[in-house]
């Protein structure tokens, strides 16, 4: 169900009204921009704001995989990385297998 507010103006749920500062020049080049784009100054405002959004996330995602190496491809391989790896262990604790491995 809407919300009514002070003059009638009909808000649907889930969408808040809020108030920001932004200078009176800067203001005028969004309202110019919004209207070359066949949009309201809200609906612009939300879509720039969507796109950096989604953009930032983007890059962030790409630093983190820069973070890391890709991983060697497990074709089979990460079994027996787990024997060596055990054994290494093994050969650790109790020494070398007696069969030689």
């Amino acid at each position: 169900m809407p919300i009514l507010t002070a003059g009638n103006t009909v808000y649907p749920w889930g969408v808040a009204k809020v108030l920001i500062s932004i200078p009176d020049q800067l203001l005028r080049r969004l309202d110019e921009a919004a209207g070359r784009a066949g949009e309201t100054r809200s609906g612009f405002v939300q879509r720039i704001a969507e796109r950096e959004i989604a953009e930032g996330n983007l890059r962030l995602r790409k630093e983190l995989e820069d973070l890391f190496e890709p991983l060697p491809p497990a074709g089979g391989e990460s079994g027996r990385w787990m024997r060596e790896d055990r054994r290494h262990r093994d050969d650790k604790r109790f020494g070398p297998a007696a069969d030689g491995r």
